[in-house]
């Protein structure tokens, strides 16, 4: 096998390896069927078993209520920016939804909102180009809303929420996609959170749902059956032929989370990451510049500068030789992005460390 590089692309991210081996292994002979998991139909006792497992290791890795329902639906987290209204907004006469705008994929959210709902955005970091999480006043949370969307963490900027809005009788909505099952979340505290796979669930093409059952059935009657949460959680994620590969991956993800140590022992990890990088990042704050304010910085996704362009091209170049690869910062914010999702080892950090190191004493 090629040496593997170490991995920051935001997504799709890396898997880890014996989650890879066993994809490979198991590529041509699916539980002994004699064909691939890509091959066998969704609606068999095998494939149902298989897809139920899942669900019922999220849950349990999530702790989430049993008054919470899961579905796992094509089209990816963006979708969901159209979903969430589509099956929401009718909870209140008023038909409006609040956002809170801390980054692309919000702000992304929130014109798709507005498409299907009346659309308040009640906080915004977009005046210090989203180098922070803004605070929300509580006065703000008008009651006549249908929900409250938040993105927990912010990929292309490289935020992270530390803390949930309180939002009393409101439903919170979370995108999640970026950090799901990175540290443990209280579900309780949301409606509905959602999260596409490509990050620490899996492989691109799916998202996932987790719904407080109160919430679902108030999508319009006109809504399609593949874009009801109602009908997908009815129907067990089967109202049509479901992405069999992503959900496969997706179970042996949760399971080698679980055999690591759970949510837990994922956010130990992950926070001794970014400890590391960000502490490494502020010994040379004059030569890397990073985005995020202290005490709103990501433990996901690690965004920094350097002085120009030039030198930000050496680093991607050079690290890129060094085996490091997928550092080149998102087309419409530029700049130097390491992405840490859970599969990402703390070796490949202190590989990033050493070079970056290494290349301040090079170009410094």
């Amino acid at each position: 096998m090629t040496q593997r590089a170490y991995n920051f692309t935001p997504g799709p991210s890396m898997l880890p390896l014996p989650v890879l081996r066993r994809i490979q292994e198991e590529w041509l002979d699916y539980n002994g069927m004699g064909a691939s998991v890509i091959e066998i139909s969704h609606l068999i006792p095998e494939f149902k078993a298989l897809l139920f497992e899942t669900e019922d290791l999220l849950r349990e890795l999530l702790e989430a209520p049993a008054n919470y329902k899961i579905a796992f639906i094509h089209g990816g987290g963006q979708m969901q920016f159209a979903l969430v209204p589509l099956n929401l907004i009718a909870l209140k006469p008023a038909r409006k939804a609040l956002y809170v705008e801390t980054g692309l994929f919000a702000t992304r959210a929130i014109a798709e909102g507005g498409k299907h709902a009346t659309v308040e955005v009640i906080a915004s970091s977009q005046d210090t180009n989203f180098d922070r999480i803004p605070a929300i006043d509580p006065a703000a949370l008008d009651p006549a809303a249908s929900y409250l969307h938040i993105t927990t963490n912010n990929t292309v900027v490289g935020t992270q929420w530390r803390d949930f809005p309180r939002t009393g009788g409101l439903p919170l909505v979370g995108d999640l996609t970026s950090e799901l099952l990175s540290r443990p979340i209280d579900v309780s505290r949301f409606g509905l959170l959602y999260a596409g796979a490509q990050k620490n669930l899996g492989v691109s093409g799916i998202a996932v749902i987790v719904v407080r059952e109160d919430l679902l059935a108030h999508g319009s009657p006109m809504l399609p059956k593949m874009l009801n949460y109602t009908q997908l959680v009815r129907d067990r994620s089967l109202s049509n032929t479901v992405n069999t590969f992503a959900i496969y991956v997706a179970n042996l993800m949760l399971k080698w989370v679980k055999a690591s140590g759970g949510v837990r022992a994922m956010e130990a990890n992950n926070q001794e990451k970014a400890r590391l990088l960000y502490e490494l990042l502020g010994r040379h704050e004059g030569f890397y510049h990073l985005h995020a304010q202290p005490g709103h910085r990501s433990a996901m996704n690690v965004t920094f500068r350097l002085n120009t362009p030039e030198l930000e091209a050496a680093f991607i170049a050079e690290a890129r030789a060094e085996g490091l690869y997928a550092l080149k910062g998102h087309h419409e914010f530029g700049g130097i992005r390491a992405s840490i999702y859970n599969a990402m080892p703390l070796e490949g950090v202190r590989a990033l460390i050493d070079f970056s190191e290494t290349f301040v004493r090079r170009h410094g």
